[in-house]
C-alpha cells in the first residue's frame, strides 16, 4: 500500500474517534425518549444491521472457540456495561462523569497485558496508572475537585451506572488481552453485535417494560446513535489494519476530552473546570501508560470505546 492510500486509511480511522465521541450523548438521549433497555436495544440493533451490511457475518467455524466463547463474552458483557451504565444515568452531567469512569480501560488493558501477556514496560506504568486513577476521582470529586464527601454522595444516588462503567473498564481491559492471544487475526465483532441485539431484546421483554413509541425525534436519534457505533467500528477496524496504527493509538487517547465536549453540547449539560482537570489527567495517565510500553516495540492489537 502506498503512502497515500496509507495516510487514507488513517484518516477514516481517526474519523471512529469522532463518531465514539457522540456516542454518550446520543446513547443517553435515546435512553431519555425510549428508556434505557429499549432504546439501547434499538441503537445495536441497527449497529448490527450496518455492520452485517459493511462486513458480513463471520462463519462462526473460521473462529477460535477461545476467541469466540471468552472474547465474545467480553465484548457482549462490556458493550452491555457501557451503554446501560450511559442510559441509567440521571442526567446528562452523570452521563458524562460515568464515561470517564469507563475510561480507566486504556491503563487497565495496560496492566493487563503486562500481567497476562508478559508485555514488558518500563516504570512510567507507575504514575500512569496513579494519575488516571487521580483524575478518575477528581471528576467524580464536583467542583472542589478531590472531594471524598461528594465523591461518595455522587455514587450513591446511582450506584448501577458507576458500578457498570467500573466493571465495564475491567471487562474490555480483558476483551483487548484476550483478542490479542486468541483472535488469530480474526474479528468477530459482527458476530458479538449481534448477540448483544439478541441479549438486550431478552432482556427488555423479560423485564416487562412499556411499549415502545417511536417518535420522529427518537428515530432520528437511534439512527444517529446506531451508526456512530457501527461505523465508529468499522473505520476504526479499517484504519488499523491499513494505516498509521501508532497515529491513531495516539489519537484515541483524547477521546474523553471530545466525547465529553460533545456530549455536554448535546445534553446541555456544563462542565466545571474540575471535570476538565480531571479528564486531563486521565487522558495523560493513559498516555504515560502507552509509552510504558511503546519503547519495548511489542505489537499489542488497539482497541478504543
Amino acid at each position: 500500500m502506498n503512502q497515500g492510500a496509507r495516510n487514507h486509511a488513517t484518516l477514516i480511522g481517526l474519523i471512529s474517534i469522532l463518531f465514539w465521541s457522540t456516542m454518550v450523548g446520543l446513547i443517553h438521549s435515546v435512553s431519555e425518549l425510549l428508556g434505557p433497555l429499549g432504546g439501547i436495544a434499538m441503537i445495536y440493533t441497527f449497529a448490527a444491521a450496518l455492520l452485517i451490511v459493511i462486513f458480513g457475518v463471520p462463519p462462526i467455524k473460521t473462529l477460535p472457540w477461545r476467541y469466540l466463547l471468552i472474547g465474545g463474552f467480553l465484548f457482549v458483557a462490556y458493550e452491555m456495561s457501557f451503554a446501560l451504565a450511559i442510559g441509567y444515568a440521571k442526567n446528562g452531567a452523570q452521563a458524562i462523569e460515568v464515561n470517564i469512569v469507563n475510561y480507566l480501560w486504556p491503563c487497565l488493558t495496560i496492566l493487563s497485558s503486562i500481567i497476562f501477556n508478559k508485555q514488558r514496560s518500563t516504570l512510567l506504568i507507575i504514575p500512569g496508572l496513579t494519575l488516571s486513577l487521580f483524575g478518575v476521582c477528581w471528576v467524580m470529586g464536583g467542583e472542589k475537585g478531590l472531594d471524598l464527601a461528594v465523591m461518595v454522595s455522587n455514587i450513591q444516588s446511582n450506584p448501577v451506572s458507576y458500578v457498570l462503567a467500573f466493571i465495564g473498564a475491567f471487562l474490555w481491559a480483558g476483551y483487548c488481552t484476550v483478542t490479542s492471544k486468541f483472535a488469530e487475526g480474526k474479528n468477530g465483532a459482527t458476530l458479538f453485535f449481534i448477540l448483544i441485539t439478541i441479549v438486550l431484546w431478552v432482556k427488555f421483554f423479560m423485564s416487562g417494560s412499556a411499549a415502545l413509541h417511536l417518535s420522529m425525534r427518537a428515530i432520528i436519534y437511534i439512527l444517529m446513535a446506531g451508526g456512530a457505533v457501527g461505523l465508529g467500528y468499522a473505520c476504526w477496524n479499517f484504519g488499523i489494519l491499513h494505516g498509521n496504527v501508532s497515529m491513531l493509538a495516539s489519537a484515541s487517547y483524547f477521546t474523553p476530552v471530545l466525547s465529553s465536549l460533545l456530549a455536554s453540547l448535546l445534553l446541555n449539560a456544563p462542565l466545571s473546570v474540575s471535570f476538565w482537570q480531571g479528564v486531563l489527567m486521565v487522558c495523560l495517565g493513559s498516555i504515560l501508560c502507552w509509552r510504558a510500553t511503546k519503547d519495548h516495540s511489542v505489537k499489542n492489537e488497539i482497541y478504543a470505546s
